[in-house]
């Protein structure tokens, strides 16, 4: 994990954490992973909290290595400004990631890569309050402004702060098996394992972004009745609007159409049921306003990349979390 001055704590220790709680079930108690923490120079760094990292490995250490990186990661952070300037990180990163097996950045840890031109020609995945930058500083790129994380080859990227662990959980998942990686997922309190496609946007954090009362109370209508029938005409007249005038201030406080917004909410909706409830894929379907299991299936493969059974196999609750609490790790 290569560390700067004022990197993100948790880009930094999240992934890390989760690479490291795969030693509590592996089968033969063998730790999977060694990590290290890589900074020009060894010793203490102060990270954005102002707390310290200790890089215990600099770059000249790695280079003068004769053996090859697996993985070499990248955190985010407000340092990374200062990290895409310097020289010394840019040219260890371009000729450190010919020998790794994979490279990986955590949020703006991806503007750092690009920098060094290791995005060039690739789909990538930033927090998305620095999308327009890579998009506008980095046009070799092709910035995915909604996915929690994007694999392009050998090279993940993710989006803000904690979705560097949902990367390090697809890391695991791919070395160790998906298991494993959902053992660590619940050992971490981590129950949902998002797939990389995940929008960074839930329909609750979009409906926090309205100011105008009229569209506010619409979206919150929508979330509270996603099986009711949505119709831009119904919701206009809801809203005492024209249609054409409703329209127009929901894409402008929400950015999204009403039938985007609409198809998110129910979407979001039948992930809690398939996640907590025995109901049939045909009845979450109806219950969320979808129809058919098969309308359901097709949004949910536009916006999460699985369909709804693969989703709830997944994701589902089991009473697996409760053995490991009675059992312990390993």
């Amino acid at each position: 994990m290569v560390a700067y001055p004022g990197a993100h704590n948790l880009d930094v220790v999240g992934p890390l954490e989760i690479l490291a709680t795969t030693a509590y079930f592996a089968a033969d108690g063998a730790n999977p992973y060694d990590i290290a923490i890589v900074a020009e120079r060894t010793g203490p760094l102060s990270a954005s909290s102002g707390l310290t990292i200790t890089a215990g490995l600099s770059f000249a250490d790695v280079l003068a290595r004769d053996h090859a990186i697996d993985t070499l990661m990248i955190a985010g952070g407000h340092g990374s400004s200062a990290a895409m300037k310097d020289p010394a990180l840019v040219e260890f990163l371009r000729a450190a990631a010919p020998r790794a097996r994979r490279v990986a950045s955590i949020c703006t840890g991806a503007l750092v890569l690009a920098e060094a031109g290791l995005l060039n020609g690739r789909r990538a995945s930033t927090h998305w309050v620095w999308c327009p930058k890579m998009e506008a500083d980095y046009p070799g790129v092709q910035v995915d402004r909604d996915a929690i994380y994007v694999r392009d080859g050998n090279v993940w990227t993710s989006a803000g702060v904690t979705s560097g662990m949902d990367l390090a959980l697809a890391l695991v998942e791919e070395d160790l098996g998906h298991e494993i990686a959902l053992q660590v997922a619940r050992f971490s309190v981590m129950y949902m394992m998002r797939p990389g496609g995940q929008s960074q946007f839930s329909a609750h954090l979009v409906a926090q972004r309205a100011e105008d009362p009229a569209i506010n109370a619409t979206l919150d209508f929508i979330l509270a009745n996603p099986g009711d029938p949505l119709t831009v005409t119904a919701l206009a007249a809801r809203a005492g609007l024209s249609e054409r005038t409703f329209a127009r201030r929901f894409k402008d406080e929400t950015g999204m159409t009403p039938a985007a917004y609409v198809e998110t909410a129910r979407v979001q909706a039948a992930r809690v049921a398939l996640e907590t409830t025995a109901k049939g894929v045909e009845q979450i379907a109806i219950g969320a306003g979808f129809q058919s299991a098969e309308r359901m299936r097709r949004a949910f493969q536009r916006h999460l990349g699985i369909s709804a059974s693969e989703y709830r196999e997944r994701f589902r609750r089991t009473s697996d979390a409760q053995a490991l609490i009675r059992d312990g790790p390993g």
